[in-house]
């Protein structure tokens, strides 16, 4: 590409991205250009694994000081991380695999459904599920460490690359689908990484850049308040730590002006001081900046071990490690307490015992670090297949994961219609192979082929794919039904008449559209690609009965939304390679639709907080080395808790998702059930444990309410608990109107009823307090709202926890 059409590129990317996202008259952005120092690192103490420490510790009593600096530092090797092997103690080493949702590049292995249709599904059980069944897969390919799952992207803005690889822009919900996944990784006996560790939410400028005058432009810097870092951008991290992640990666990108694998506030000072946290950090490929600085700062693992990707290069640590510790710049204490911290989790998780090697069909995947850091891994046999029965999962969660957004006269479930018409290129099968729609870091200029999981380090390869289009011919067949298609959508628009095509007009049309996303890049609008609302316009104008499917790397406008021909939408995410069965379960009503959205869809662009653009151009021209900041001015108010507090209308709420049956709500009560009494503003002082202090975590009052389903076939709802917090005194930032703080999915058959319940800890009823830095219940009453979305609110009461 030319260098103007580049810029031109980069503009329209920075254009949609937005790096200043409002006007808050608090924000002062002189407080957010330095992150303040905290030192030392602190060492683990080995709670709640104090048998596998005890064995870390006597491990690492044995090496030499060369074997420490070769266990923190990355090599080459067969899988995409490598931490040498040393023979003389019986350590094989340690394979790093991505990523979120499979184990990327290996064969004969299985790609799931994407944490974002996860998170769609709202399902504790699914997602335990698919994290146990994507830690087995890992470990048997012989990976020790699985690079997921991701919270970070949240999802600030929904142009960002890789939030599809997360959950959910709230917090809440991320958080319990983070730990879920991570227990569940873990009980398979992978180590999980929980990811990336903080503030990375955009792809644009997430890595150093040299300007037109070779100047070296800084990664763009996430500039985030004391308050908005705990509440939102942290509230998951701290889930994990809770339910022992035994890794955390830190991001690219630098965090109020210092780099994320590199912020001693953020590494040492909140994560290992104030989240208790016992594993150990690894660097993000290519992030480490520096070598005795990010030791200090709280790094503990550099990968993949060089300083660059591509060629044999210098590494910031490896053979400088021992330089630095013999020449007194680093204590050998602190390498101790890296290198416990990496062996921990690998006893705890008894990876010592009779783990799987690695595949012997990995070829070397890494090949960048020291040529001197070469070390030869043992392999297992060939070509392991490890997809066991997880397509039935698979296929499970793809459903469950798809929301029913629109339902004009209950068109669906579909009744055997004997004439289908299908439209579109997210229809059809994949023409340029099964890994090269997703793979790697491609443009996603593939025309043709449904979209079944998106691109960068957190695709899979796909061993095969049902496409929407054979599994709508597979069902056909069953009724006798005539299928006719169109996939091109140049032609769909061109004005061709379908009169020309179609002997018989349709009784159903069936549109699907899809929006691809990746690693490295930002989306530069909302709206499907391949000029998917003139395809739908097309469609619906010769067909009155259009149904619209969407397979999106994140969240979409809907701009055909109104159109009177189309009669139902269903926004059905990233299902993983059963994609087309999935949506035929829903089409057909095998499947009885229940997921909810995790984000809000609102009626356009621009309402949306990260629509202000500011400066574009001038950032890509810029000589300023710091010229990269993006202030987190919304604070608290992302996604449903702007439009809430801005009190603005939205096509599609944050948990909505139609059904085809009908759910009641009733009999909301709240009750305490604090064990020890009287609940104090501020948590009584413990000593802390991963999570932080434990008594964050004592349940305080419980939320009872009966769900009933009124309609006539079976079904599954999605109660959702929402709390409307009192502002803390003296606390600038604005709190959210409400905040999500439970849900459960029941299933029920016509007329059943259920009760559920929802705990509220006590940091659920908390605001984080930047004065007495500590979480705090703030004076006053605290409203409890239950119903099926944030906007369906179907019983109100409230209660004063400190009365």
């Amino acid at each position: 590409m030319a260098p103007q059409g580049k810029l031109q590129l980069c503009a329209a990317l920075l254009s949609a991205v937005g790096l200043v996202v409002g006007q808050n008259t608090t924000w002062d952005h002189s407080l957010y250009t330095t992150s303040p120092p905290v030192y030392p690192s602190p060492n683990a103490t080995g709670l709640a694994w104090e048998s596998a420490f005890a064995q870390a510790r006597n491990f690492v009593a044995q090496l030499t000081l060369e074997e420490k600096a070769q266990l923190v530092t990355g090599t080459a090797g067969p899988c995409v991380g490598n931490i040498a092997p040393i023979p003389r103690l019986g350590f094989l080493g340690l394979c790093l695999q991505d990523g979120p949702l499979a184990i990327r590049q290996a064969d004969y292995a299985s790609v799931f459904p994407a944490g974002l249709t996860a998170a769609a599904s709202w399902d504790k059980g699914l997602i335990y599920q698919r994290g146990l069944d994507i830690g087995a897969e890992f470990k048997g390919k012989g990976a020790h460490i699985a690079l997921g799952p991701v919270a970070g992207p949240l999802g600030r803005s929904g142009y960002g690359g890789r939030n599809w690889e997360g959950f959910s822009p709230d917090p809440y919900l991320t958080g319990v689908a983070f730990e879920m996944t991570i227990q569940a990784m873990q009980r398979s006996g992978v180590q999980a990484t929980a990811k990336h560790y903080i503030g990375n939410e955009q792809e644009t400028q997430r890595n150093p850049s040299l300007s037109p005058n070779n100047v070296t432009i800084e990664a763009l810097s996430s500039n985030i308040d004391d308050r908005t870092m705990h509440e939102v951008y942290l509230w998951p991290f701290q889930n994990a730590v809770r339910v022992g992640v035994a890794s955390m990666m830190c991001s690219y990108n630098r965090i109020n002006g210092s780099y994320g694998c590199q912020n001693s506030k953020a590494l040492n000072g909140l994560l290992k001081d104030e989240l208790g946290f016992q594993g150990y950090v690894m660097s993000d490929w290519e992030a480490v900046h520096s070598g005795v600085a990010s030791i200090e700062a709280g790094l503990d693992m550099n990968m993949p071990g060089g300083i660059a990707f591509t060629v044999p290069t210098p590494s910031f640590w490896g053979a400088n490690i021992t330089l630095a510790v013999n020449n007194g710049s680093l204590n050998v204490d602190r390498l101790d307490d890296m290198c416990r911290r990496i062996m921990t989790p690998y006893f705890h998780l008894h990876q010592n015992v009779n783990y799987p090697p690695i595949d012997g069909s990995e070829g070397d995947l890494n090949f960048f670090p020291l040529s001197s850091y070469v070390y030869n891994f043992t392999k297992g046999p060939s070509n392991i297949d490890v997809r066991d029965n997880h397509a039935g999962l698979i296929r499970e969660l793809g459903a469950a994961g798809t929301v029913l957004l629109k339902n004009k006269n209950n068109i669906l479930p579909l009744k055997a219609p004997k004439n289908i018409g299908v439209f579109g290129n997210d229809a059809g099968d994949l023409t340029n192979g099964l890994y090269s729609l997703a793979g790697g870091f491609a443009s996603g200029d593939y025309e043709y082929g449904t979209l079944a999981v998106a691109g960068g380090s957190g695709t899979g390869r796909l061993t095969y794919v049902v496409p929407p289009l054979e599994a709508i011919k597979a069902r056909a067949r069953q009724d006798g039904s005539l299928v006719q298609y169109i996939l091109n959508n140049t032609l769909l628009t061109s004005g061709s008449g379908f009169s020309s095509i179609f002997p018989t007009p349709p009784e159903v049309c069936l549109v699907f559209l899809k929006t691809w996303a990746t690693e490295g890049y930002d989306r530069t609008t909302l709206l499907a690609d391949w000029n998917s609302t003139a395809v739908v316009n097309a469609v619906a104008a010769y067909c009155n009965n259009t149904i619209v499917v969407t397979h999106s790397g994140g969240l979409n406008t809907l701009p055909f939304a109104n159109h009177p021909n189309v009669t139902a939408i269903l926004a059905a995410h990233l299902p993983g390679q059963e994609t087309g069965n999935s949506i035929v379960d829903i089409l057909y009503g095998a499947v009885n639709p229940s997921g909810k959205l995790p984000y809000t869809i609102a009626l356009q662009e621009s309402d949306y907080a990260f629509a202000d653009i500011t400066n574009s151009t001038a950032l890509l021209e810029t000589e300023n080395p710091d010229a990269w900041q993006s202030d987190f001015t919304e604070q608290l108010l992302i996604d449903y808790r702007h439009f809430d507090y801005h009190n603005q209308t939205v096509a599609y709420e944050f948990g909505f998702g139609l059904s085809y049956t009908t759910f009641g709500l009733s009999n909301l009560t709240v009750r305490n059930v604090y064990a020890a009494g009287n609940i104090s503003a501020t948590p009584p002082r413990a000593a802390v444990v991963p999570g932080g202090n434990p008594t964050l975590w004592d349940v305080l009052y419980r939320a009872t309410a009966t769900i009933t389903n009124t309609g006539r076939v079976a079904g599954a709802a999605v109660p959702q608990l929402y709390l409307s917090l009192p502002q803390l005194p003296g606390e600038t930032a604005v709190t959210p109107p409400k905040v999500l703080r439970g849900f459960e999915k029941v299933s029920l058959q016509p007329g059943q009823s259920a009760m559920v319940s929802f705990d509220f800890v006590r940091r659920d009823l908390s605001s984080w307090d930047t004065r007495k830095q500590m979480w705090t219940i703030a004076p006053g009453r605290i409203g409890v709202m239950a119903g099926f979305s944030s906007r369906d609110i179907r019983g109100q009461t409230s209660f004063a926890p400190l009365s």
